[in-house]
Formats: C-alpha cells, sequence, structure tokens
C-alpha cells in the first residue's frame, strides 16, 4: 500500500466572504419566492424589536412626570401605562407570530440551496475525466461530497443565515437611536468599530485553521478508505502496527487544527460578552451625566439601556453561531475548488452523425461503410505531458474484423481502450470511428456504440437484474435472453431469489468469476457494434471459461472486436495480432504469420509455452 503523504497540506489562494456569498446567489434565486418571504418578513420584526426599548422608556418617563412623546400627552398616568402595555404586547406578538415563520422560510430556502449544491456537485464530479480521478484521493473527494456541503447545511439549520436579519435589525435600531439621542447613540456606535476589527482578526486566524483542518480531515478519510479498501494486505503485511501509527500521526495533525478553530471561536464569543457590558456600562455612564445635566430624562436613559443589549444582541448571536458560519465558508470554499475544476472531455457543440446501427449482424452493399470500424491516425496520448505512453500509433480495424493487441507490461494496451471511449483525449493525431473523429461524436453515442468488459468486473448494491441493465429500460424477457445467450443463466437462476437476488456493495457475495459472468450479459443485452474484452476471462476457472468462450464465440459474430490478453494461447483463431512495446507498434500479423516473423511476438509466446 503506498504511504499516505503526511505533510500539511497547502491551502489555495483564499476568496473573499464577498465572493463566497454571491456563490450562493444563483441558488438563493431558484428560490426566490420563499427568500422575499423571509426577507419581507424582516422589516416587522425589526421595527417590533425598535420600538419595544422606546415603550418602556416612554412607560418610565410617565411614571416620573418627565416629557413624553405626542402619542401619550393628554392621557391620564394610568391611561398612558395602558396604552403602552397594549402597545408592548402587540410587538411582542409581532415577534412571537412571525419569528419563527420568518426563521421556518430562511432554513427551509438554506436547506433547499445545500440540496442544489449537493446535486451539482455529484453531477459534476461524474462529469470529470479520468485524468481528474487520477491525481485526486477518494478519500478526499468523499470528504467534500458529504462532510464539507453538511457543514454548508449547518450554516442553514443552525439558523445562521438569519445573520442577514440580524443585521437589518442593527441598521433599525441605530436609526432609531439617532433619532430619539444623537449623543448616545454616537458613543455606542463608536464601540462597534473595535468590536468589528476584532471580529475580522478573529475570523481570518478562525477561517486558516479551519481550511487547515479540513484539510487534514481529507487526509484522514482518504488514509481511513485506503486501509479499509486494502485490509487484505495491512493484514498479510502484517502492516497494522506501522498503518496505525501512519493514522495516529495525522489524526493528531487534524486534532491540533482543530484546537486552533476552538480558540478563536471562544476568543470571539468572550469579546463580545465583555463588550456588550462595556457598552451598557458607557450608557449608564454618559447617559447618567446627561440625566444630572438635565439634557435627557430618565426615560430617555432607560431606552438606551435596552438599545445597548439589542444592538450587541445581533453580535452575541453571531459570536455564538460564529463556528457554524466559518465553517460554511470554509466548506462553501472547498466546494467551489471541485465545482471549479474545469471538464475536460466535453459534447461538441455540433456532433458528427454516424451510421444508424441496427443489430450487429446487418450486412451492408459494397462500398458502404459498415458500423464498427476504427482508426487510430498517428495517435500521441501520455498521462503526464511530455511522458508518452502511446508513440504515433497508426493502424485500422476493419468492421467485424477480430484484432487482439499484446505486449509486455506497461506497453500501453489498457491505455488504447481508455482513448477509444474517450476517458482521456489524445495530445496528438485522431481516432475515427466510423470515418468520424470520436472528439466529434457525443460521448453517449460513442460509448453506446461499445462494450467494454474488463478484467475485474464492478457491480453496484442493488439487485442482479438491475446490475446487468444499468439503469436503462430491459424487459426481464430481455435480461433472460441476454443471460441465456452468455450461458450465465443457470448460474443465476441458482442465486437465492434468481434474478431478484440482493448484491452487496462491490458484489462481495459473489465470487470473482460470478462476477465477471454478469458483465457478459451485460454486454449481450446491449448488443454493440464493438466489444472490447481487457483481461476478460483472466478470473475465470478453466471449466468457466470454456463455457463463456463458447458464449463468446457467439457475441462476437459480426461485430468488431479488439481482445487485449496475456495469455497468448487465447488468441490463436483473431484475424490479426497487433504487438506493442512501449507504445509503439512493432509488430503486426496473425499467429502463424508473427511467430514465423520470429520476432518480440514469438518471443513471449516461447516464453509463456515455457512457464505452462
Amino acid at each position: 500500500m503506498a504511504q499516505t503523504v503526511t505533510s500539511t497540506p497547502s491551502s489555495p489562494q483564499r476568496q473573499t466572504d464577498w465572493r463566497l456569498v454571491q456563490l450562493l446567489i444563483p441558488y438563493a434565486l431558484r428560490h426566490r419566492r420563499s427568500l422575499v418571504v423571509a426577507m419581507v418578513l424582516l422589516v416587522p420584526l425589526s421595527i417590533a424589536e425598535a420600538v419595544q426599548p422606546i415603550l418602556v422608556g416612554q412607560a418610565v418617563s410617565l411614571i416620573r412626570s418627565e416629557p413624553t412623546m405626542g402619542f401619550l400627552e393628554g392621557r391620564s398616568l394610568s391611561a398612558g401605562i395602558n396604552f403602552l402595555v397594549v402597545l408592548l404586547l402587540i410587538t411582542i406578538l409581532i415577534k412571537l407570530s412571525l419569528d419563527g415563520v420568518q426563521g421556518y422560510q430562511v432554513q427551509k430556502v438554506g436547506q433547499k440551496i445545500t440540496a442544489d449544491i449537493r446535486d451539482d456537485l455529484f453531477h459534476h464530479v461524474t462529469s470529470l475525466a479520468s485524468r481528474f480521478f487520477d491525481r485526486t484521493p477518494v478519500g478526499r473527494l468523499i470528504t467534500r461530497l458529504t462532510s464539507d456541503v453538511e457543514a454548508l447545511g449547518d450554516v442553514f439549520s443552525t439558523g445562521a443565515i438569519g445573520i442577514v436579519g440580524d443585521f437589518f435589525s442593527m441598521v433599525v435600531i441605530t436609526v432609531t437611536m439617532f433619532l430619539v439621542q444623537w449623543k448616545l447613540a454616537l458613543m455606542l456606535m463608536l464601540l462597534l468599530i473595535p468590536v468589528t476589527f476584532l471580529i475580522i482578526f478573529f475570523q481570518q486566524r478562525y477561517r486558516q485553521s479551519n481550511y487547515r483542518a479540513r484539510e487534514e480531515l481529507s487526509a484522514l478519510n482518504s488514509n481511513l478508505q485506503e486501509n479499509i479498501v486494502g485490509v487484505g494486505i495491512v493484514q498479510l503485511f502484517r502492516r497494522e502496527r506501522f498503518n496505525s501509527e501512519v493514522f495516529r500521526s495525522i489524526n493528531q495533525r487534524y486534532i491540533e487544527q482543530v484546537d486552533r478553530t476552538i480558540f478563536y471561536d471562544s476568543a470571539v464569543s468572550s469579546t463580545l460578552e465583555w463588550i456588550g457590558f462595556v457598552a451598557i456600562a458607557g450608557v449608564l455612564w454618559l447617559g447618567g451625566l446627561l440625566v444630572m445635566d438635565e439634557s435627557i430624562e430618565l426615560g430617555t436613559l432607560t431606552t438606551f439601556v435596552l438599545f445597548s443589549q439589542r444592538l450587541f444582541n445581533p453580535l452575541r448571536q453571531f459570536a455564538e453561531k460564529f463556528t457554524a458560519i466559518q465553517a460554511g465558508f470554509t466548506s462553501l470554499e472547498r466546494v467551489n475548488d471541485i465545482l471549479s475544476e474545469p471538464i475536460e472531455i466535453r459534447d461538441p457543440e455540433r456532433p458528427a452523425a454516424l451510421p444508424i446501427h441496427q443489430n450487429s449482424t446487418q450486412i451492408q452493399d459494397e462500398g458502404v461503410v459498415r458500423p464498427g470500424e476504427i482508426c487510430f491516425d498517428h495517435v500521441w496520448f501520455g498521462y503526464k505531458p511530455d511522458e508518452y505512453v502511446i508513440r504515433d500509433l497508426n493502424f485500422t480495424i476493419r468492421p467485424g474484423e477480430k484484432v487482439a493487441i499484446v505486449g509486455p507490461t506497461g506497453a500501453g494496451k489498457s491505455s488504447i481502450i481508455r482513448l477509444l471511449c474517450r476517458l482521456y483525449d489524445i495530445q496528438q493525431g485522431r481516432i475515427l470511428l466510423d470515418g468520424s473523429d470520436i472528439r466529434a461524436l457525443p460521448q453517449s453515442e460513442l460509448r453506446q456504440r461499445m462494450t467494454i468488459i474488463l478484467q475485474d468486473g464492478f457491480l453496484f448494491a442493488g439487485d442482479v437484474k438491475s446490475n446487468i441493465t444499468l439503469g436503462e429500460r430491459y424487459s426481464i424477457e430481455e435480461i433472460r435472453a441476454a443471460a441465456e445467450q452468455t450461458n450465465v443463466a443457470s448460474f443465476i437462476e441458482h442465486l437465492p431469489h434468481g434474478y431478484d437476488t440482493e448484491l452487496r456493495q462491490r458484489g462481495t457475495n459473489l465470487s470473482g468469476g460470478q462476477k465477471q459472468l454478469l458483465a457478459f450479459a451485460r454486454a449481450a443485452i446491449r448488443n454493440p457494434p464493438i466489444l472490447v474484452l481487457d483481461e476478460a476471462t483472466a478470473n475465470l476457472d478453466v471449466g468457466t471459461e470454456a463455457m463463456i468462450q463458447e458464449a463468446l464465440d457467439r457475441l462476437l459474430v459480426g461485430r468488431t472486436a479488439i481482445i487485449i490478453a496475456h495469455r497468448l494461447s487465447t488468441i490463436r483463431n483473431v484475424d490479426r495480432i497487433l504487438v506493442l512495446k512501449q507504445g509503439e507498434l512493432v509488430e503486426m500479423g496473425s499467429h502463424d504469420e508473427l511467430l514465423q516473423a520470429e520476432g518480440l511476438y514469438a518471443s513471449l509466446y516461447r516464453l509463456q509455452m515455457l512457464e505452462s
């Protein structure tokens, strides 16, 4: 097993919070109706919250016989108090009735946005080229699809997105304060300046630590996934202790970064808590001086004591939601890194047309190209720039021809299949299917024309028939016919529930040979003009291989076939054999012709005969 990299991952260029918020805007606009309702409800809620301190202050002024606002003039003490109580109850009812509705609407929009992002992320990841997966650990992708999206959802589920409402409330309260008494309002606003700088400082530190923590979590999940998949090798080679030490090292780095995020989160909470007390103390000090100087009334001072609490309440709530908000921004940044990954292999804007394929055995008039012609026209390809594994490859496979590709390990045999399916794009040259460059064809059309049977048949969790159809619509009669055509029907019928037998993830309740048999049924039901076998019978025992070889003889009739095989004895009857060495075509001919040529093929064949 490859040892997991233990260096701290370098984080990419940080994006501004506003830039990250802009990423959410297109998603929010999809649910604009619910969002508008939530925003409109902020207006009465904010007004009700700003009016409450004024009503309490007016009650104090009324009791002390101080000047009051116009709507209380001419009212007796009892009538004025009763009127203020009714108004206060109205504001409380408004807040109680609308606060829950507004919060529900905000969280509803948030969860829909999160679901949309999750859907788009999954669709984007499954559309990326194989080159991306070559360089990206599976554990890191799983972290971003699950943990990061979940952290983004926490922003909404905890109501942290309500910070917009808190900000709106602060604006309404601030305007109201300046209308009531500008000196005390100015003092409270001056206190907000250092608070703002402190929040920005701690926010930046938290974001950096949180990003590193998420990266370490990705490394942790990658290591975990690697060890679970390779647990057999771990145990066979007694790597348990060594791998545990590697895992413990990554886990310790993760904990250290999490501790940093906890420190900055606690710093924000404690700072805002003390600033709130300082604000109340400042109002009492300055307000007391103004009361003694008879510049303001005691009722106004009472109003501003309540205002100071209301003004800093949104900041306290922000402190409580600080972790979720910053984790959400970090997760959004990491999710956007994946969404920004370019899709290298795209369908053409104006796709080329292929000959209509009705069935694999159709015979067309002489001179008309039959479906299934493949041409590699001076193809160059490398998984890394300037490190070519395919070099100036030039050959043509005629429709209906059976061609085997052989060569030493690393000669480029499997790379040819990946290029033909367009899992990778070539650097130079052309690959033609029925005279059309495969880059000018829709990927769905290209891959519909061929079926590939790999050495390791992959099965999904689900029943047997769904693993044959793979999401396409086929009747049970067609499924049975495909199974019988490939001699696998008897094996399926002996399963506990036949075609409805549930398979575990990766088909772990079947043997390797049984999984491979289902791959042949997949090919038969699709009836493709091109069939590619990449060591397809390597996992079969002698008896099963003989049974499937009989089915293959029927399956290959009228089809173009490409067979990659290490056992050269299995390809004696093909029409042609292409011999590769270090990505170059060095020999070509029938089995007998290549043996007489005394070249690389003859050497490989005699070596295998000696081994057997």
